[in-house]
């Protein structure tokens, strides 16, 4: 909280700071204007253009003095300052004060510009709940969020913002998710229900079971996320920063040739000639447009991800999801609801079959485990389950009431050697056995998410990801009838954790140079994969924690048709970085040549520096608008 606080107070500050920036300017403007209409010469002259130059550029002279003591000398406030300081030298007074206010007003469309698409961001932080309504002696009493525990009862009143991930243990509501998934209509909860902080109870009364502290809660993930989005610098903004740091000496250097060289040279060339041109050439060489244009580029891309219920944890995952050759996805809770039922049961004794599953399942939270149990629909507490062993990737041993149990795929049963009738279904398959004796085998099967087969088409056609690759856990039949479903060329089935890192790690080693490889999933077991891959991507509404924590992006309301819409938002991103890498190169190039032969006044320069800067500002916030990106 505090630091949230801190980080309000410094953009405050900030916003002070510019209203007190246009203050000076227009005083600055007042006195300029009084220096240019009323007839003065000499010291008078001096001391009113001076006056004006100090109260719009003062700040700049500071800035640059303390660069260059913290040895930062070649910056765009060391060549404002210089270049304003010899107009001065040279007695263009008007020329070093338009400078200066030109320059701050420049500044503060940048500013603007910045905060702008820093606002976009930060209405996300509205999510963060102030307060929560902890319930004492049947009485709801307000507390800090984070001095809420697990287990304690919160009250959500009508209007107000769930503080807390919890479960609805009375009451019933419709709740807005639309901060977190950008889904509009409201979802309606009751007792039993699951409910995810950041969301706003719009009618009724709930009392929620808090099932994680603030720390771990939805909204704080999200707010975590947020505030460290801008972090990660991308190749071509790493590529600007050293761009700039020779650009600058060198144009400095320049600037001094073009100053002393030709007088020495040139017959009749006069040293003050030259040296307000290599004034002017300076002007015009302040980068400012590339360095903060670059930047606010894929911070706007980052905004416009934000609204899509998207969140990229830092620029550089734009910069790699425009340039995909490969997409490898999860299948279950990815391409699948993960929503398991029960669909028939094959062998003798139907009842004990499923009785055996589910209670040899009955402690894991798999989403098979949750099927069977559902199916069941019994207590277990009458039953004794012991000595339980989850085999990775095959099912799960177990002593149920004083019998020894196994519940798992085709490969467990081969482990243990026994004898079983395989099942040719296109779905998960959970065999059983009692004292190593084949009982029978649960068929389940699993839907395929509403939006899937649509995502994956556009993925091949409109996004032209090359290759579509499917891994799972899951039996070799259900995978294949999925995958083919879904369009899906090549599929991987009955993998373990290790497996899916394996193969990963293959498809990362054949691929093209400089394209990339994104990795799509849900469970804990994606985790090491998630970090493998170029960029990773978790369902973050249904995913594990694990999964969020290790991912680079976070798709907030689990549609995969989301990782096609990221790709569109990042591939336009990266065309209007490079454009205004060309734009701001080309014309400045074309200025510096300008300016050397005299075709540009200082005021010109000016001009041409603020303007340059205003449009390829204005061009990077074309990437906060979402609407170029969605189908209405």
């Amino acid at each position: 909280m505090c630091n949230q606080l801190e980080h309000c107070h410094e953009h405050e500050h900030e916003h002070h700071n510019q209203k007190s920036v246009l203050i000076r300017v227009f005083a600055a403007v007042i006195i300029f204007c009084a220096g240019m209409v009323f007839p003065c010469e000499g010291v008078l002259k001096l001391f009113i253009f001076a006056t004006a130059y100090l109260l719009a550029g003062g700040d700049v002279l500071f800035k640059a003095l303390k660069n260059i003591f913290s040895g930062q000398i070649f910056d765009e406030n060391f060549l404002m300052t210089i270049a304003t300081l010899g107009a001065f030298a040279i007695k263009e007074y008007p020329e070093a004060v338009m400078v200066m206010v030109l320059y701050q007003i420049g500044e503060y469309f940048q500013h603007s510009a910045v905060e702008k698409s820093r606002k976009s961001i930060q209405k996300l932080m509205d999510i963060r709940p102030d307060y929560a309504n902890i319930e004492k002696d049947g009485k709801p009493e307000k507390t800090e969020p984070d001095s809420v525990k697990i287990g304690d009862i919160i009250v959500v009143k009508t209007g107000e913002k769930i503080p807390l991930d919890g479960v609805v243990s009375d009451g019933q509501a419709l709740v807005d998710t639309s901060a977190l998934s950008g889904e509009s209509v409201p979802v309606y909860v009751k007792a039993g229900d699951s409910v995810l902080s950041g969301a706003i109870n719009t009618n009724g009364l709930l009392k929620i079971t808090v099932t994680k502290e603030f720390g771990e809660s939805t909204v704080s993930k999200i707010l975590e996320l947020v505030e460290h989005a801008g972090s990660k610098k991308t190749k071509t903004e790493n590529f600007i920063t050293k761009f700039a740091r020779y650009y600058t000496p060198a144009v400095v250097a320049g600037a001094l040739l073009l100053a002393f060289i030709p007088p020495l040279v040139i017959e009749g060339a006069q040293f003050s000639q030259w040296i307000y041109r290599a004034l002017t050439f300076l002007v015009i060489s302040c980068p400012c447009a590339l360095v903060i244009s670059v930047p606010l580029s894929f911070f706007a891309g980052i905004g416009a991800a934000s609204k899509c219920a998207i969140l990229v944890k830092g620029s550089n995952y734009l910069e790699v999801m425009s340039n995909i050759e490969t997409a490898v996805f999860d299948k279950t809770g990815t391409l699948t609801k993960g929503c398991f039922a029960v669909n028939k049961i094959i062998g003798g004794n139907k009842e004990e079959i499923l009785s055996y599953a589910a209670l040899a399942e009955s402690y894991s939270s798999h989403p098979i485990a949750a099927a069977l149990k559902s199916a069941y629909g019994r207590d277990i507490e009458g039953h004794t389950v012991a000595n339980i062993t989850e085999h990775a990737g095959k099912g799960v041993e177990a002593n149920v009431d004083g019998v020894h149990i196994l519940a798992g795929n085709a490969a467990l049963m081969e482990k243990f050697n026994i004898e079983y009738n395989r099942v040719n279904e296109d779905a998960t398959l959970v065999y059983v056995a009692k004292d190593r004796k084949y009982l029978g085998c649960v068929v389940i099967s699993d839907e395929i998410k509403d939006d899937a087969i649509a995502a994956l088409k556009e993925l091949k056609n409109k996004a032209h990801v090359k290759n579509i690759v499917m891994l799972t856990g899951d039996s070799e039949s259900a995978a294949k009838n999925i995958a083919q479903k879904l369009g899906i060329d090549k599929v991987y089935a009955q993998l373990l954790p290790s497996d899916k890192v394996e193969i990963t790690e293959n498809i990362i080693k054949s691929k093209t140079k400089n394209k990339n490889v994104v990795f799509v999933g849900d469970g804990i077991n994606d985790a090491p994969v998630l970090t493998l891959a170029d960029a990773g991507i978790a369902m973050g509404a249904l995913g594990s924690d694990a999964a969020i924590e290790a991912a680079d992006i976070v798709i907030m309301d689990d549609k995969p048709s989301r990782v096609c819409l990221l790709i569109k938002i990042a591939k336009k991103t990266m065309s209007i970085v490079k454009q205004n890498i060309v734009f701001a190169i080309g014309v400045k190039l074309l200025f510096l040549v300008f300016g050397a032969f005299g075709f540009v006044t200082m005021w010109g320069a000016v001009f041409a520096d603020v303007g340059v800067s205003f449009i390829a500002i204005l061009n990077s916030l074309r990437a906060l608008h979402t609407s170029n990106f969605i189908k209405k």
